[in-house]
């Protein structure tokens, strides 16, 4: 089996999405500002950047697939449009099963309601011997983090602080898990951790 790897980038409080999140902020308030760094400065984060989407399946949990609490569901497909930037499986953690979505540039949202065990080894079967990945939010990456399950977090602190959100703070990570290595650039700065042995 590949290793289980996640990217999550933070704010200097440990926030990962704001308050309020809404079809207008899908990252809840003020939290697209924590991405500047994929989108600016390209090449001082393209390593990091890449990383993201290497995995070979995804797992994340309901709220970051969305909607947003108290909209309408019906045809939502995510997100990000007809073609998602995962092009793989995507294991949605969720109390709600519903069929299958696939998608463009072969992402396909498969919905998991038997909890993180469950959706783990289901991702691990379509990634075979290459990487899964955690892809958040907030409450599935502590989830992981809590029950071990994570091998290797590229922790990306942006520079801000959002007062209040979805919090991963540095000791639900270092509880877990050992810092290796530290890397700044100017809009964010990259942590690595490997899980604890």
């Amino acid at each position: 089996m590949g290793p289980v790897v996640c990217d999550v980038t933070v704010s200097l409080d440990g926030f990962c999405a704001g308050p309020n999140q809404s079809m207008e902020h899908p990252l809840g308030v003020g939290a697209e500002a924590l991405h500047r760094w994929q989108f600016e400065n390209l090449e001082e984060n393209q390593a990091e950047i890449s990383a993201i989407t290497e995995a070979s399946a995804f797992i994340m949990g309901s709220k970051m697939f969305g909607p947003p609490a108290g909209e309408d569901d019906a045809g939502w497909i995510g997100w990000w449009g007809e073609n998602p930037p995962y092009h793989a499986p995507v294991f949605v953690l969720t109390n709600h099963p519903k069929p299958v979505l696939c998608l463009e540039g072969g992402t396909s949202f498969q919905f998991i309601s038997e909890g993180i065990e469950e959706a783990l080894a289901e991702a691990r079967e379509a990634a075979g011997e290459n990487p899964v990945a955690i892809a958040g939010g907030a409450s599935t990456i502590v989830q992981f983090l809590r029950a071990g399950l994570i091998d290797e977090l590229r922790l990306h602190i942006a520079p801000i602080r959002l007062g209040r959100g979805e919090a991963i703070t540095v000791e639900d990570i270092e509880t877990h898990m050992d810092r290796v290595s530290r890397r700044e650039t100017s809009l964010v700065t990259h942590v690595y951790y490997r899980r604890r042995r």
